[in-house]
């Protein structure tokens, strides 16, 4: 589907609206200047007294929900529409609309109820998108309007008004609702009578007057996503009311004029929640949460962005480059050919209908109507980005779980001849800001899910993330082209959650988390957890393994991610409960009838069902369609091929976010370490080869191109011959590889030819300065970070003041 200019600006949807105002509103960006007025003035009445603003941008925010104009025959199209219009007759056959009724749909009574009163109103939302959108079998029926408004009178009526008094999960009644309200009274507006306009207006004044504070804490400032869900909210009341003053506080709350800044958006962040400098993105002060609020902060920007572009209240803020900083450094990472990696999506894990493909496909939608309002140059790099996600995902297109509005976006693109799509991003991605690696190559990408005391290891809560224990404790995620579907396909309801790829584990049983209302953190107690990065390509990581509560298990873990491997070691693996301790190398998802050769030592390595088998001293392993793992020095290692049952009931009840108890069935592939009963200072060594064929799997085991130098309770490290990388990590002061640190830290050396290049970081942060000393002579710097000392001579010293730079990496180029 191609649309002339004429038509996208003549449409005033979200494609007509991102076409008709990305030019003007990237030249404000790019000259800094304001459009209209700055972000900074007080607000007041629009000059004249004009409505005609609000109008204009009420149809572009009906536009942002439907997707504006466009042909519901095209073919690209017709999925999303009958995607829509099946959903929407489904709620349609199934609402209560008769007299005497108590509730809107019987699985949501009682009505007053937070969860149920905010669910029907997000269904009351989807039937009235499907009424508005051309092409269901409800739009523009004049049946289902009369009944979808005497609906939203029926829930004021009963549930939701200025009387009720907040209760249970504060979110139904402050965003929840109020946001799916105010999207119904969009997509209705010629319709609801004024005095059932006035009285919703009155409840959203009520229960969301600003953006700015929690109405149920006024002492709470809202920051990251929840800010961003309430700007919205206001913004929308604000046009609905023609009130200018609310949709002004909406524009200044994303910069937080309230409070001078402390909480813009528009600003990055050393501690809680926000972006960070290092491409973090952290929510609910102590959660990796890219995937999930992070997404909702970039869309609800880009939304008012978009939506206010050109306006009285256009946001001019000069800072909103942070967003589009984070679109490179915060998400382009951690989106795997158009899949949010799960490292980065929390509790929402363990919710059916949001996989990594549709979380996926939120963050794309965001990413592009961003970009209409971006400088050329970002808006240009970002759809090549976007183009090169869409085009190489066979496995879970993205025209199968996009929305029609985040369709029409990406169609755009895609139908662009001029746009080329990107090849996949490589590098490798120490976000030390929420204890999470990421290292990619061409043809595959592994994340690290750590933690700490300053990151928790999970969230759970209001029934979330029940299973989610381990999540943290250094789950290794392996994406390739054979494994886009790994972890939306059943992955979390059937996964065997004490045997997460990555982890050591106590194999003590483990209660439900998240039973409560409200949502909870595990922190663990340890410091350590994060690394070094050199040369954007080669990374060393870290974590001191604390057992859960109930546990006495400690063990010093480190990962050393390389060009193509990922070098997997453990040390001082030490417990005293009377309970077997075990790592796991890999516990992989094969479908739903899996059928992927495991070899072990070149032969099938696993029994079905009727127990581990233990194979002694094995030195390598393949699983088809995965890649290799080689053993250096051969290790006892258990293999087991089983098919598992679970539902998704069982990791999440939520209100609204509760799976189904219908049976998954998957089957999988499992190796593991048995260090067996109560271990004293036990150990563990593995390589990753992610992608490799059998052949190269046994040439590596027998070349073995990377040597381990250290594995004990000092030092952890390895060389690789082939890149003249030597990556360490010292757990206290010590030498290995002629390689000798002043205390805790992790160091990476790369000679080449005349040069040799270090990076250093103090990723426990305990370290106010750390010296390096290097086994060859040095001349001189030739570059360094401003925290780096070079002492040269035949054995040289780098002093590197470590304090206070939050784990992150510090780099010296010196000459030999």
């Amino acid at each position: 589907m191609r649309l002339s200019r004429r038509t996208l600006i003549a449409a005033g949807g979200a494609a007509g609206v991102t076409a008709a105002l990305g030019a003007g509103a990237a030249q404000a960006s790019e000259r800094g200047g304001a459009v209209a007025r700055s972000a900074a003035e007080p607000a007041g009445a629009v000059e004249g007294g004009a409505a005609e603003p609000f109008g204009e941008l009420l149809a572009r925010a009906e536009a942002l929900l439907t997707g504006g104009t466009f042909d519901p025959s095209d073919p690209d199209l017709a999925h999303a529409v009958t995607t829509l219009d099946s959903s929407a007759k489904g709620l349609w056959d199934s609402l209560d609309r008769s007299a005497g009724r108590t509730a809107l749909w019987g699985d949501l009574a009682p009505l007053t109820d937070p969860g149920n009163f905010g669910q029907s109103y997000t269904r009351l939302r989807t039937l009235a998108t499907a009424w508005a959108t051309p092409g269901t079998s409800l739009s523009g029926d004049a049946a289902t309007a009369e009944s979808l408004l005497s609906a939203l009178r029926f829930v004021y009526d009963t549930a939701y008004h200025p009387g009720a008094v907040e209760r249970g999960n504060w979110w139904f009644w402050e965003i929840g609702a109020p946001r799916a309200l105010m999207d119904c009274c969009v997509l209705l507006r010629g319709r609801v009578p004024a005095a059932d306009l006035a009285a919703y207006l009155s409840v959203v004044d009520r229960f969301c007057p600003d953006a700015d504070r929690r109405t149920n804490s006024p002492s709470l400032s809202e920051t990251g996503a929840n800010r961003t869900d309430k700007a919205v909210i206001v913004a929308l009341r604000g046009l609905l009311g023609a009130d200018t003053d609310k949709v002004a506080s909406a524009r200044d709350a994303l910069s937080d004029l309230r409070d001078s800044g402390r909480n813009s958006l528009f600003r990055q962040v050393g501690s809680g929640d926000g972006f960070y400098a290092d491409g973090s993105f952290v929510q609910h002060e102590v959660v990796a949460y890219t995937g999930t609020y992070g997404t909702v902060l970039l869309g609800g920007a880009a939304a008012l962005l978009s939506l206010l572009a050109g306006s009285p209240w256009a946001v001019t803020d000069p800072a909103v480059t942070v967003m589009y900083d984070a679109v490179e450094r915060s998400f382009e990472p951690v989106v795997f050919d158009g899949l949010m990696m799960d490292t980065v999506r929390g509790r929402a894990v363990s919710r059916q209908r949001s996989g990594d493909h549709r979380d996926g496909a939120a963050a794309i939608a965001a990413i592009l109507l961003l970009a209409s309002g971006a400088p050329r140059d970002r808006a240009g790099r970002w759809q090549s980005l976007v183009k090169g996600w869409l085009t190489r995902n066979r496995t879970t297109p993205f025209a199968s779980s996009a929305t029609l509005p985040q369709l029409v976006l990406a169609k755009r693109v895609l139908d662009d001849p001029g746009v080329s799509p990107q090849e996949r991003t490589t590098g490798s991605f120490v976000f030390a800001g929420m204890d999470r690696v990421v290292h990619r190559r061409p043809g595959w990408a592994l994340a690290l899910s750590l933690s700490s005391r300053r990151i928790a290891a999970y969230e759970a809560g209001n029934g979330e993330n029940r299973h989610g224990w381990y999540t943290g404790d250094g789950m290794t995620y392996l994406y390739s082209d054979d494994g886009l579907g790994q972890y939306n396909d059943g992955f979390w309801p059937t996964v065997d959650p004490y045997r997460l790829p990555g982890t050591t584990v106590d194999t003590l049983v483990r209660e439900d988390a998240g039973a409560d209302a409200g949502t909870s953190t595990y922190l663990p107690s340890n410091a350590v957890a994060g690394g070094a990065v050199l040369d954007g390509a080669f990374t060393a990581a870290a974590m001191e393994l604390p057992g859960p509560p109930g546990s006495g298990l400690r063990a010093r873990k480190s990962w050393f991610l390389l060009d193509n491997a990922v070098v997997a070691l453990g040390s001082g693996i030490t417990a005293g409960d009377g309970r077997t301790i075990e790592t796991v190398v890999e516990n992989r998802n094969l479908g739903a009838d899996g059928s992927a050769a495991l070899l072990v030592d070149g032969v099938p390595g696993a029994v079905r069902e009727g127990g581990p088998a233990r194979s002694r001293r094995v030195h390598w392993a393949h699983l088809d369609g995965t890649g290799g793992y080689v053993f250096p020095g051969g290790t006892e290692v258990r293999a087991l091929r089983e098919r598992r049952t679970g539902t998704w009931r069982d990791v999440n009840t939520g209100a609204d976010t509760g799976g189904s108890t219908d049976p998954v069935i998957r089957d999988y592939a499992t190796l593991w370490i048995d260090h067996g009963i109560s271990p004293t200072d036990a150990g563990y060594a593995y390589v990753l080869l992610p992608g490799a064929s059998v052949a190269a799997t046994v040439i590596w085991s027998h070349s073995r191109p990377v040597r381990i130098v250290a594995n004990d309770r000092v030092v952890q490290g390895v060389e690789d011959r082939r890149s003249g990388v030597t990556a360490l990590h010292f757990w206290a002061a010590g030498s290995a590889a002629g390689v000798t640190a002043s205390g805790p830290a992790t160091v990476l050396v790369r000679r080449r030819g005349a040069r040799v290049t270090v990076a250093v970081a103090d990723p426990g942060r305990t370290q106010d300065t750390v010296t390096v000393q290097l086994p060859f002579p040095v001349r001189s710097a030739v570059s360094s970070d401003p925290a780096v000392t070079l002492t040269p001579g035949a054995r040289p010293r780098l002093t590197v003041a470590a304090g206070g730079s939050s784990g992150r990496t510090h780099l010296a180029e010196l000459a030999l």
